[in-house]
């Protein structure tokens, strides 16, 4: 299921499609056992939620959905921003990966100071990371990462 979040500037109350509804419902009362593969707990869930920030990841996600060996709802939450924005666009490189990634690190690290000097890590997810990095580009902060979940 794909819903679009959010109606660009008015804000995720003008949307139906809130993300913490299908987040409480997508959680089971289970113990992780850390012996067992990721697929196996991946399995114990009774639907998915994602909200891919980019184009390549939204394909991974979907392939990955009709690949595997069993069925699980996934829930997509998309911006409408996101289809027109060109810094959301995929190059080839990224189609390569040929896995969903559950976190994408920070990709801009030649324009920021060491490692070891970064004062500040935001995580965030879809739209909301293009316009912190919009906002860091703009205010020349060199010391916070972003990292996408």
């Amino acid at each position: 299921m794909s819903l679009p979040h959010g109606m660009d500037g008015h804000g995720p109350e003008h949307s139906s499609a809130r993300i913490e509804r299908f987040l409480r419902h997508s959680e089971e009362p289970y113990e992780v056992d850390l012996s067992q593969p990721i697929v196996k707990q991946i399995q114990h869930n009774n639907i998915q939620v994602i909200v891919p920030s980019f184009s390549a990841n939204y394909f991974h996600a979907l392939r990955r959905q009709m690949r595997r060996l069993y069925r699980k709802p996934l829930i997509t939450f998309n911006s409408k921003k996101l289809l027109r924005l060109k810094r959301a666009a995929s190059g080839f490189a990224d189609f390569e990966v040929k896995r969903f990634l559950t976190c994408v690190g920070e990709t801009s690290l030649q324009q920021l100071v060491a490692p070891d000097a970064i004062r500040k890590v935001l995580i965030c997810s879809g739209q909301v990371y293009y316009d912190l990095e919009e906002a860091r580009t703009t205010r020349g902060v060199k010391d916070v990462a972003i990292v996408r979940v």
